[in-house]
């Protein structure tokens, strides 16, 4: 039977321990991608154990091209989409679906530029949305195609990845303000790995027919796992942990947590390749301000610091979390306000006007002396974010098996540290 609440808890505030981080789950879904189109195969060294890795792995081994096959994607949002590109140039025709939630995240941008394309995808529920029919690829229209880059960098990678083995190639032209950069950026560098050239010159990504080339694969490990140790190194008492797996110049656009540590309590650093973090009282900053536009997946570890250690935060580029796992910023406004921080939107103000930004304000300190359980919203950052709250207070984090979207193992890796899990 599923466990619905853990209480966690540190019984000092001291830290002391080494964590080995497993396979970034962003790069293994692009690595998983890139081998189904490699004419060869090869062998790829931690791989996430994530669910979104091991749903997207599972689905592109059991494909028949011969029959229509079912793929249930569940919660996995990277997978859905790259899945739904890589089904649309194969033989045979599909139909691909996911969770509750995942009915309600967007992936209509992608399907129109598919079909722009010269692919067959209908949707089988409401236009926009999963669950959706994927036809026989029957040739490809058009080599050039437009999308908004404002609403996921997922649809760009899609693309992306897939381009050297259409027959034209493929001109991406990204309309609207970027977001998520870096992952795309990540993607058109993992392919040249194998490979594949592209260009990207302003809002024109060119990507010429070509094969990906078979090469063994060892997955880094993941920086967005990475900071909630940063969280744990900033709400403690005294801190050195060291972290193996990651690598100092990264392809990952999360690897943003050690500038920003630097000016929320964390002092980070390499040494024999390993990450060591340790508390620091010094250039402690009273007012963060953050543009999370390239790296959107650590805006809760963010947050729960500043709540932590009552600093202030002035945010923007956070317009992609209203259609992750949950509406993110609702679900940071809501479990903070329990811990006694408001976390808001800010009125349009004149420089707001100028930039066309949003800006979300965080303000307070978190304080209870009473149990307070915290909400997960089926998403995973959720839970990873808040459970080092039990070093400063008593928390309960609800429905803790959402971890294993991202990081199975994270439970076993704060009990390692000295946590109390009950």
């Amino acid at each position: 039977m599923a466990i619905n609440k853990y209480a966690v808890h540190h019984p000092t505030g001291i830290i002391s321990g080494n964590i080995t981080l497993e396979g970034s789950k962003s790069i293994s879904n692009r690595i998983l991608l890139i081998r189904a189109l490699c004419d060869q195969d090869f062998d790829i060294k931690n791989l996430s154990p994530s669910d979104d890795t091991v749903v997207l792995n599972k689905a592109l081994q059991n494909l028949n091209t011969q029959i229509e096959c079912d793929f249930n994607m569940g919660h996995a949002g990277t997978s859905i989409r790259f899945l739904t590109a890589f089904l649309s140039i194969t033989d045979g025709s599909q139909n691909i679906t996911g969770s509750e939630r995942m009915l309600q995240r967007p992936i209509g941008p992608l399907v129109k530029a598919l079909n722009h394309i010269g692919t067959e995808i209908n949707y089988t529920g409401e236009e926009g949305y999963p669950p959706l029919w994927i036809g026989p690829f029957k040739g490809q229209k058009n080599r050039s195609v437009s999308i908004n880059s404002e609403i996921s960098s997922q649809f760009i990678s899609a693309l992306c990845l897939i381009a050297p083995s259409l027959p034209d190639g493929l001109d991406i032209h990204l309309k609207g303000d970027l977001v998520s950069r870096s992952y795309i950026e990540m993607t058109l560098s993992l392919m040249q790995e194998f490979g594949v050239d592209s260009t990207w010159e302003n809002n024109l990504i060119s990507i010429a027919p070509q094969s990906y080339q078979a090469k063994t694969f060892t997955v880094e490990a993941d920086w967005s796992a990475a900071s909630y140790y940063y969280i744990i190194a900033a709400l403690s008492k005294e801190c050195n942990i060291t972290v193996e797996g990651l690598l100092e110049n990264s392809l990952q656009g999360d690897q943003a947590i050690q500038k920003i540590g630097h000016n929320i309590g964390v002092s980070s650093y390499f040494k024999n390749d390993r990450l060591h973090l340790t508390k620091s009282n010094k250039g402690l900053t009273p007012m963060l301000e953050n543009d999370f536009l390239t790296h959107p997946d650590i805006a809760q570890s963010i947050s729960t610091i500043c709540a932590g250690l009552g600093i202030s935060g002035l945010f923007t580029g956070l317009q992609t979390l209203a259609i992750k796992e949950t509406d993110r910023i609702t679900a940071l406004k809501t479990e903070l306000k329990k811990l006694g921080v408001s976390f808001s939107k800010l009125p349009t103000q004149k420089f707001a006007q100028k930039s066309g930004k949003e800006y979300h304000m965080l303000q307070g300190k978190t304080k209870s002396s009473e149990p307070i359980s915290i909400t997960t919203y089926q998403d995973h950052r959720m839970a990873m974010s808040f459970a080092p709250f039990g070093l400063l207070h008593n928390i309960t984090i609800e429905n803790p098996g959402v971890v294993t979207k991202s990081y199975p193992n994270y439970w076993k890796d704060l009990k390692s540290l000295g946590f109390e899990i009950s």
